[in-house]
């Protein structure tokens, strides 16, 4: 799979964030916005159904991926300097894992990054995204010397 788009700095600070916006679409409603905890390995972040109360066990993000997969990420950073500012956004084909060695391996991912998932780890199923585009702007110049995209 090409990546394009991508960049060490985006790639640092969407690594370093801790929460993030799933958008699915639902069908004939279109769009679904969640927020998310998520960990990144290579060019599949990984997003699991975790222990926080819902209304259903059936969630709508699962039901949408699984009629139609392609999905996009939102990674932001907000501060009242505005000189500090940046989003990321990461599109591509998502995928619901429900068990298997990449779900375990996804769930050791997160437990890496949040305490919470170490004292209570989901029991639910596991989103994968295969990152096919990283897009991404910042109000201050990347220093990595690569053009990331805009808008």
């Amino acid at each position: 799979m090409r990546v394009v788009g991508e960049s060490p700095e985006m790639r640092a600070r969407v690594a370093g964030a801790r929460v993030a916006r799933l958008a699915t679409t639902e069908a004939g409603a279109g769009p679904h916005l969640v927020p998310i905890c998520y960990a990144l390995d290579g060019d599949v972040l990984y997003s699991a159904v975790d222990e926080k109360p819902k209304r259903s066990r059936h969630l709508k993000r699962l039901a949408n991926i699984r009629a139609e997969p392609r999905a996009t990420v939102l990674v932001d950073h907000y501060e009242e300097d505005w000189t500090q500012l940046w989003w990321v956004r990461l599109r591509g084909e998502a995928r619901v894992l429900e068990a298997g060695p990449e779900r375990d391996r996804a769930l050791g991912l997160l437990a890496g990054k949040y305490d919470q998932y170490r004292a209570q780890p989901p029991t639910g199923p596991v989103i994968a995204l295969d990152v096919a585009e990283w897009r991404g702007w910042s109000a201050a110049p990347d220093t990595s010397g690569e053009e990331g995209g805009g808008g």
